[in-house]
């Protein structure tokens, strides 16, 4: 499987996901502004995914400084990476990657040599990991799915958004690995049409059997008991809600309403216990993400536009959360947090 991002001696070499499934358009980032451009445009996105290029980014950052020395080299990291913070506010992933980079450069003894490498091997380093956590997610996950199982994901949480093999797509790809004879529902995911595009590009290209519905499908065929299982990724899970892409809260309603279980599958670097709902900000996007398809025109000039990107389901819509180190259910969740 062909990794999403990579690192090539100072050059971070990605997919633009914004002309997926049209075309496959790898893009050249070799600045830290570049990486950053990226993230706002959506072209890097997935929250594991924004996680390893926002560390990424700052390794260019170390790889092309001309400091000479510590002082205004960390100057310079700490500017890169406050540019970073401000591109996208809610994926806590992107965060992580910042408070880590910077943590092992403010580690790191010796000179400017010493502390370039250490950036750079973390980037590294991180982005291995990526690839280790996401299979030991799918292989937690598929213990969950049964031979013949119809599950419905909700956004794109497979290899695009990831470095190489997804988190809810886990799930899929490691129970189909396992001859499990499963098939997905993908809703649509408008405004951007995250599942229609890159979802179903997935799938279809593993050979694992996908049917698209728009969104507003979803209740349809759960109520005529075509769905065995809900998986979704997430951008952050807090101490009582999963953020996620917008609809997924609708969607934990529909699974909760007919008794379908909802699992979120997401690696420990998602998690952000010291806040609850309340505390994140929602990123606002773009109105004519939601008054335009492509280039097309589809509503009247002028009309108020709401475009929340992500929204918040209450953890009690929760059958269990799926880590690299096991399944959580939302009821041990809530005791662990007591404790």
């Amino acid at each position: 499987m062909v990794r999403t991002i990579e690192w090539r001696d100072g050059v971070v070499y990605t997919i633009d996901q914004t002309v997926l499934p049209k075309k496959e358009v790898w893009i050249e980032l070799k600045t830290c502004e570049q990486v950053a451009q990226a993230l706002k445009e959506m072209k890097i996105r997935g929250a594991p995914l924004i996680g390893v290029a926002t560390a990424y980014g700052l390794a260019l950052t170390a790889y092309h400084s001309k400091a000479l020395n510590r002082k205004d080299f960390m100057c310079e990291l700490e500017f890169a990476a406050e540019t970073i913070r401000n591109t996208r506010p809610t994926a806590v992933n992107l965060f992580w990657a910042v408070d880590r980079i910077l943590k092992k450069a403010r580690e790191t003894r010796g000179g400017i040599d010493n502390l370039k490498k250490a950036i750079i091997t973390e980037a590294l380093r991180m982005a291995d990991e990526d690839v280790e956590v996401n299979r030991r997610i799918g292989k937690h996950g598929a213990t969950l799915i049964n031979d013949g199982d119809v599950i419905l994901t909700h956004c794109n949480a497979g290899s695009l958004a990831t470095v190489e093999y997804g988190t809810a797509l886990a799930v899929v790809r490691a129970a189909w690995e396992e001859g499990k004879r499963i098939k997905v529902f993908a809703d649509e995911t408008r405004p951007l049409l995250q599942g229609a595009r890159l979802t179903v590009f997935e799938l279809m290209r593993d050979n694992i059997p996908v049917t698209l519905i728009t969104d507003n499908m979803a209740g349809y065929v759960m109520s005529k008991g075509l769905i065995n299982k809900v998986i979704v990724g997430a951008d952050r899970i807090v101490r009582d809600a999963v953020i996620n892409k917008i609809g997924t809260y609708a969607v934990a309603v529909l699974a909760h309403e007919n008794n379908i279980p909802f699992y979120v599958a997401a690696p420990s670097s998602t998690f952000d216990f010291s806040k609850s709902a309340k505390d994140v900000v929602i990123e606002e996007r773009n109105p004519e993400e939601v008054t335009r398809i492509g280039t097309e025109t589809i509503a009247p000039e002028g009309v108020q536009v709401m475009n929340p990107a992500f929204d918040i389901t209450p953890m009690r819509y929760v059958t269990a959360v799926i880590r690299e180190d096991g399944i959580i259910t939302s009821k041990e969740l809530k005791e662990r947090l007591k404790g």
